[in-house]
């Protein structure tokens, strides 16, 4: 028979244990509620970006941001909510989110894109300088990177936008001779003509030029193939016969730049018209 004061021991210490596990029990509980809403949200704003949703993804990715705590999973959310930014148009919020994971994330898996990125939102905004900085800065930082091929045909693309032909040529021959069979090779012929494009009233993406109509038509096919509405502007009268494939007629610039930037991120060397 135990005495009392056993017994009495007992019960206490059965009711430490039991008020100890409760208490382990309902901390475990609020780590991983916590833990998976923050998933949850994540996983959310990475359907809504998977979508096209851009503006759905930067709210989802605003809330986020507001309440989230420091994450291995944090860059990631910049770099989405950077790029949904991106799509929209809002070119000066996106180069401030890119330039928090570079600053703050300096060991990020996002780095690259997020200075490519950077490079974008210039682009788009017409500082064509600050772009250039940024894709030299990514070329000098590792010059095999994964985006060399789109690199070049940027700088490229920066070059002739700021009337530096020596630029524009001499990286697009970079791109030729090192990538002859990228996509931004195929299509990168003669992105640097003037073209007078007084007589559309619309805003179309050039995506090449050719001087086959087999070889443009060829590229129509491809972009349709992709949901694409593409077509050919026909030569009108020039000594040199040119053939430009173009995606899509919007009255506004602002249109036609998300459209760029897509085409642009699938491998496209692109330009806006007029």
């Amino acid at each position: 028979m135990k005495s009392k004061i056993q017994q009495l021991l007992m019960i206490r210490l059965n009711t430490v244990m039991n008020f100890s596990i409760f208490t382990f029990t309902f901390s475990f509980f609020l780590l991983t509620f916590n833990f998976s809403c923050y998933a949850l949200d994540l996983e959310g704003l990475k359907v809504s970006f998977l979508k096209g949703d851009y503006k759905a993804a930067i709210i989802e990715g605003e809330k986020i941001m507001a309440n989230a705590s420091h994450s291995r999973e944090e860059d990631e959310l910049y770099y989405l909510l950077a790029v949904s930014y991106l799509k929209e148009g809002n070119f000066l919020r996106a180069s401030d989110i890119f330039e928090i994971i570079l600053k703050e994330f300096k060991a990020s898996r996002f780095k690259e894109e997020a200075l490519l990125g950077c490079g974008d939102a210039y682009f788009l905004k017409g500082d064509y300088q600050a772009a250039q900085e940024y894709y030299a800065r990514l070329l000098q930082d590792n010059s095999h990177t994964k985006f060399k091929a789109q690199l070049y045909a940027r700088l490229s693309q920066v070059g002739f936008k700021k009337g530096d032909t020596p630029q524009g040529k001499g990286y697009e021959a970079k791109l030729k001779q090192e990538f002859p069979l990228h996509m931004e090779t195929l299509t990168a012929q003669d992105m640097c003509s003037v073209v007078d494009f007084s007589q559309e009233p619309y805003y179309s993406v050039q995506v090449g030029c050719f001087s086959s109509q087999n070889n443009a038509g060829n590229l129509v096919t491809k972009l349709k193939s992709l949901g694409y509405d593409a077509f050919i502007n026909e030569p009108s009268g020039d000594e040199k016969k040119i053939y430009r494939v173009k995606v899509g007629k919007y009255k506004s610039r602002s249109e036609a730049a998300l459209l760029e930037q897509k085409l642009s991120e699938q491998g496209y060397p692109t330009r806006i018209s007029p």
